[in-house]
């Protein structure tokens, strides 16, 4: 049994140590002076087996692989002959014998990395979307003075995080799939440590500066009249400082207890270092969505409050409670099953679909929010009547001279 890698890659690393050790056997044969007369097939490795040295004309029978029972249990027989050519082709073949059932052909192998590939696409035009409408939606929550205040400054926060995300993913696509011919079961670079840890992070930072957008509504709803000035240290350290801590304990795990690969193995038990907080702070998020749906729901059903109020809170609570459910329903229902199971959906939603959840946000926060359009507008507006006004001196000038 490897340690610390995922099963896929146990199989290919138990098959290297075992061409390993044939290899070694092969070249301290080698380096043995053969006696007078004698002749016959020497060791070979034919990519699943070792075969010992054997006299010309004879065969000798190997038991299925112990790695193969992997996949299905048996005690088939291998046998090849030494003959004058050499050795004779494995009889009956390895598919046959050990019951194993042809993995893939051609078609298939390319069918799937059509697949991928056009996974890849998709997502790379879903975060590429996001990170032009994020960084959009910054711009314009910074340049417009009248758009500055804690909730503001919060959403460009969750926004920053998105941008870390999308730009996560790009920065572990190429360190680790940058070159077809890497072997990901035993690539254990710093650099790609580096990349996984700073991706960990990346999405540690998304879920927490969403559960920072539940808490400020909850504490707007609740707090009506406190200065929420006084809290903005409070979400930075949740949002950032929290996600650091979490990841600082994860690499420090994998380097004492399971420094191997490429740490981007999810069935190793000190994933749980990072899935744990992640879950930790869906369930918190769902706890917030139901008490401010309840509060929601008693404060527009107050006669007392005006109808401005009324529309104040729900412009205040539609965004973030689409954005809650939305975020954390997959990630749960993905998190109760082992990470082999799915593998197909768990792509589609956790790359495809959620490349897009940047410009979803963007949308909500930003591009649909009342406010800022009216001081879009508003500015349009000014920028026109200045440019008029411009114009209107210079014709004057000229006109004049």
């Amino acid at each position: 049994k490897v340690r610390g890698t995922h099963p896929d890659c146990s199989v290919v690393l138990q098959f290297q140590r075992r061409e390993a050790e044939c290899l070694e056997r092969i070249r301290s044969e080698s380096q043995t002076p053969a006696l007078p007369g004698q002749g016959g097939c020497p060791t070979d490795w034919d990519g699943v087996s070792c075969w010992p040295a054997l006299p010309l004309g004879q065969s000798r029978a190997v038991a299925c692989p112990d790695i193969l029972n992997v996949f299905k249990k048996s005690k088939g027989l291998i046998q090849r002959n030494c003959t004058e050519w050499g050795w004779s082709l494995p009889s009956p073949p390895y598919h046959s014998s050990c019951q194993l059932e042809i993995l893939s052909n051609n078609n298939d192998t390319e069918a799937k990395a059509c697949h991928f590939v056009t996974m890849k696409v998709l997502y790379t035009c879903g975060y590429s979307t996001s990170l032009a409408a994020l960084l959009l939606a910054i711009g314009i929550f910074s340049c417009f003075r009248k758009l500055h205040c804690t909730r503001n400054s919060i959403h460009i926060h969750f926004f920053t995080s998105f941008i870390l995300r999308g730009t996560a993913v790009f920065i572990k696509d190429s360190v680790l799939f940058s070159d077809e011919s890497i072997d990901h079961c035993t690539m254990s670079t710093v650099t790609c440590k580096a990349a996984i840890t700073f991706f960990q992070y990346s999405v540690l930072a998304n879920f927490y500066w969403l559960l920072v957008e539940g808490l400020y509504l909850q504490t707007l709803l609740l707090l009506t009249f406190t200065c929420d000035r006084s809290y903005t240290w409070g979400y930075i350290l949740i949002g950032w400082g929290v996600p650091m801590v979490t990841v600082g304990v994860w690499v420090l795990t994998r380097l004492r207890y399971d420094d191997h690969g490429c740490w981007d193995d999810y069935s190793s038990l000190y994933w749980w270092v990072i899935k744990a907080p992640i879950l930790l702070a869906i369930f918190v998020n769902f706890l917030i969505f139901l008490n401010v749906t309840r509060m929601l729901a008693q404060k527009i059903r107050c006669p007392d409050l005006s109808k401005t109020h009324k529309q104040q809170y729900m412009r205040l609570t539609k965004s973030t409670l689409l954005l809650i459910p939305l975020f954390g329903v997959h990630y749960v229902v993905f998190a109760l099953f082992p990470e082999h199971v799915g593998v197909d959906a768990r792509l589609y939603f956790e790359l495809v679909l959620g490349s897009y959840q940047g410009f979803l946000v963007a949308l909500l926060y930003c591009f649909l929010n009342g406010e800022v359009q009216a001081e879009i507008r508003r500015n349009w507006g000014k920028w026109q009547r200045s440019m008029e006004s411009n114009v209107f001196n210079l014709a004057t000038q000229d006109f004049t001279a």
